[in-house]
């Protein structure tokens, strides 16, 4: 990340295109004149802070959905930004969730709060935290070449993205390769997620979970949230201690999975990870074939896909119309009303990748069906069958 000044000052100049597309909407035009904008003023030079204070470092999947945005303005520049998350992936395929800045020293938590430089698996050459965040990044790439070929990118230029993207590929692979063995050690086809942060923070689905967790002693502790923002709008100080208690038993283990889930209190499966892990599948295997990928790698990730697919299905709830994550400790579904229980419902509606040269219509179809109408099926394989998680 060093030598970013003369790299942000460069890519700003050439970013973003001073006017809207012609064909938009003036209400269009403004919103995306607006949203290019915040990408050229949070651009750090390959790659893209979330916020300007509250987030300065890059975040996994945040760069995945800014590569997406920055495809309609810059190929090549939203490619450059998984390129650079990349290069700070784990030996063990792990993409951790922040890659820190060493020019913002003063953020908290920081690297010191991770320790990640003390375990071999993570890189030397970044500081970042030991987490992970739902693997959006194959998505991303897919789009990135998609949005390419519609918005009629040249064949040379769409060329060089291809062979980047295929170049990507084998991280790519051993990400979705680590979220397999690791984090679905069970084959369940649903990933496990290990701390609120590796997915939707301070959602209620996790409150149960936390409630359970006995915290130790904390040294007293600053945060740089609640100095940039309403105190009100950030978790209370309890929910902190219990992340920060979280990180310190991760950071004890070394992150090394398999202790993790000898002893970890936070263990859930987590159905939209899932079911975006499904959809990041599809687009992994498209990036394969222009990769040259050999029929076994393609076997294994249309068998993840499809894994995935069904668990994620088997999660669906009939009562309550939503697919519900399990929780492994508690051994019951997360009976808890949120937008991530439809992922299972958007990932078949549409946010898997179509084949090859399809022509994509308005409303994107998926191969794999809706969730049926049973329920609990996968989480009667995981732990309590339906019958004894009635009335929660």
């Amino acid at each position: 990340m060093d030598g970013r000044d003369d790299r942000q000052s460069r890519r700003r100049a050439a970013l973003i295109p001073t006017g809207a597309q012609a064909s938009l909407s003036p209400r269009d035009a403004e919103l995306w004149t607006a949203a290019a904008a915040v990408l050229r003023a949070n651009d750090v030079g390959g790659w893209t802070k979330p916020a300007p204070r509250l987030y300065p470092h890059q975040w996994s999947w945040d760069s995945a959905f800014i590569a997406i945005g920055l495809a309609h303005l810059d190929p090549a520049r939203a490619l450059e930004e998984l390129e650079h998350l990349f290069e700070a992936q784990w030996t063990d395929g792990r993409v951790p969730h922040i890659v820190f800045d060493p020019n913002v020293p003063d953020y908290w938590p920081g690297p010191d709060l991770w320790g990640s430089r003390d375990v071999s698996a993570a890189p030397t050459a970044f500081a970042t935290s030991g987490l992970i965040q739902p693997p959006m990044h194959a998505i991303a790439v897919w789009r990135i070449l998609e949005i390419a070929r519609a918005e009629g990118v040249s064949h040379d230029t769409r060329r060089a993205l291809e062979q980047r993207a295929s170049s990507l590929y084998p991280k790519l692979l051993a990400w979705h390769r680590y979220l397999v063995e690791r984090r679905d050690p069970e084959r369940s086809g649903l990933i496990t997620v290990y701390h609120p942060w590796e997915g939707t923070d301070n959602t209620p689905r996790w409150d149960a979970a936390l409630q359970r967790i006995e915290v130790g002693e904390l040294p007293p502790y600053p945060r740089t949230d609640v100095s940039l923002v309403d105190a009100a709008e950030r978790p209370t100080k309890a929910e902190y201690d219990r992340y920060l208690w979280l990180v310190g038993l991760l950071r004890a283990a070394e992150y090394d999975d398999e202790a993790i889930r000898r002893s970890h209190p936070f263990l859930i499966k987590d159905v939209q990870c899932s079911a975006i892990f499904t959809a990041a599948n599809d687009a992994l295997a498209q990036i394969a074939e222009y990769a040259g990928a050999p029929a076994r790698e393609r076997d294994a990730i249309a068998q993840w896909s499809r894994r995935s697919a069904e668990a994620v299905r088997g999660c669906w709830d009939r009562s309550l119309e939503l697919a519900l994550d399990f929780d492994l400790r508690a051994e019951h579904p997360v009976r808890c009303v949120t937008s991530a229980g439809l992922r299972a419902v958007s990932e078949a509606a549409g946010l898997a990748p179509l084949p090859r040269g399809a022509a994509r219509p308005g409303t994107v179809r998926s191969h794999h069906r809706l969730p049926p109408l049973g329920g609990h099926g996968q989480h009667a394989a995981l732990g309590r069958g339906p019958r004894e998680d009635r009335g929660r």
